[in-house]
């Protein structure tokens, strides 16, 4: 199995997008896919299902490892894909160090994934690189970065990849994906100059070539609780994803 946790250095730059979507093009491909929602605030459930709030997930699982793993997973209409709501146990420790008690949980969380025959596990984290972020990045095979394409953004894109880099110490067999451009709007200079920006900061295999658009498609499919690719617009979309979902997985190949 592989287990790609999705992460950034603040909110708000399309990181639960990225995951929804990125999931459901693996999903497609027929893969068999897990979503889970490690955030706190739980976007990740709220997208896709109403009743996320009620349901048992990822945090009950860290509290209590003992918890059937069935009890957690939340079918959708796609056979192939899955998810873990956050769950109800939100008082893990999100801020701080990586701590040897939060990576062995987190990392048997993992295996149990694995051990239920999931080809590919997306982690939608919380922002930063500390405490329960760290545990996932530091039990995962890659991390991936969505960085929205804005000049302040982009700023802050070279400490994020020094974070991951002392990440390393602790798992040095990670793969860093790299980061992948979200809400970029090719219609405006701003925009365009982030990306170019980014591209002319950092080695060219540290930002992906696949970009992610600002569309209002995307808030739409998330007020349906749907993938934007199922909409009846969303073949677009769809496009955009499955050429992120094979730009990483040939960086996971190589």
């Amino acid at each position: 199995m592989i287990s790609i946790a999705v992460s950034s250095q603040k909110g708000g730059v399309g990181k639960t997008t990225v995951s929804i979507n990125l999931a459901h093009a693996f999903a497609r491909a027929g893969l068999k896919t897990l979503l889970v929602d490690a955030d706190p605030q739980g976007s990740v459930g709220l997208s896709l299902t109403r009743q996320s709030r009620l349901l048992s997930g990822f945090y009950d699982f860290i509290a209590d490892p003992a918890i059937p793993f069935e009890r957690l997973l939340v079918p959708t209409r796609l056979e192939t894909f899955s998810l873990v709501a956050s769950g109800q146990a939100g008082d893990y420790e999100v801020g701080g160090a990586p701590t040897g008690a939060g990576l062995s949980r987190v990392r048997a969380f993992l295996r149990t994934v694995e051990a239920r025959g999931f080809d590919v596990c997306l982690i939608d984290t919380p922002a930063g690189l500390f405490g329960l972020t760290a545990d996932i990045i530091c039990s995962s095979h890659a991390v991936l970065v969505p960085q929205q394409a804005e000049p302040l953004g982009i700023r802050s894109v070279p400490k994020m990849l020094e974070g991951l880099n002392r990440l390393r110490v602790i798992h040095p067999s990670m793969v860093v994906l790299g980061v992948v451009l979200t809400m970029v709007q090719q219609d405006m200079e701003e925009s365009r100059e982030s990306v170019s920006a980014l591209r002319n900061l950092l080695p060219p295999d540290l930002v992906l070539r696949t970009l992610v658009p600002r569309d209002p498609l995307f808030v739409k499919a998330s007020a349906r609780g749907l993938p934007v690719g199922v909409m009846e617009e969303g073949a677009g979309a769809l496009a955009v994803f499955d050429a992120l979902r094979a730009e990483i997985e040939a960086k996971i190949v190589n």
